[in-house]
């Protein structure tokens, strides 16, 4: 036996539950539809295998030494737009990477830590000595050293993020403009 009001409860009910789910479907057909037109208006770069790329001598003063890709990163790097290079001051490691076009290629490095078993602590963002600002966190394995690790992007014009998932955005829109340089800096702890 169903009353008017449970009745009208589950027709409002239902109405909103349907509501929900079109507005959700509509926002996704949009958010594709965007993606796609960004695609189409993107210049066609093919992806090269690893080129060439002369990165600093130096970082903040100190002199860079080049250190070689693992076989992992050679593989990355093999389809990644741009070019990515590791080097070493001798007190931290640094990974660069010069971005040619947006690609969800370029991730946060929490997420390759986490992706090799590290656990991640102490997220937060930071300002170093030369007032950059940087997405910082601490990263451990097993009881192992601790390792601090920073990374930032910056695009042509000096516009720096410290979020890969808004640099993609910028610059799928084309409000941040390339080549962009990512950094990631790690050193123990």
């Amino acid at each position: 036996m169903s009353t008017p009001f449970f009745e009208r409860w589950f027709a409002n009910h239902f109405i909103n539950r349907i509501g929900h789910k079109t507005a959700f479907a509509l926002a996704m057909l949009l958010c594709m539809l965007w993606s796609a037109g960004a695609a189409v208006r993107a210049p066609a770069e093919p992806v090269a295998a690893v080129v060439p790329h002369e990165w600093p001598s130096e970082w903040d003063g100190v002199p860079l030494r080049p250190l070689a890709l693992s076989d992992v990163e050679q593989r990355f790097a093999e389809r990644f737009p741009g070019a990515i290079g590791r080097m070493t001051d001798g007190a931290q490691t640094l990974v660069m990477r010069e971005v040619t076009q947006p690609t969800r290629m370029l991730h946060p490095a929490a997420d390759c830590y986490r992706a090799l078993g590290y656990r991640i602590e102490q997220a937060r963002l930071e300002r170093d000595a030369q007032e950059r600002l940087w997405r910082c966190f601490v990263a451990q394995r097993h009881g192992a050293q601790k390792i601090r690790v920073c990374e930032r992007i910056v695009d042509a014009r000096g516009t720096a993020f410290t979020d890969t998932s808004s640099w993609y955005w910028a610059a799928a829109s084309g409000q941040s403009h390339g080549p962009w340089q990512a950094v990631t800096v790690a050193r123990p702890i």
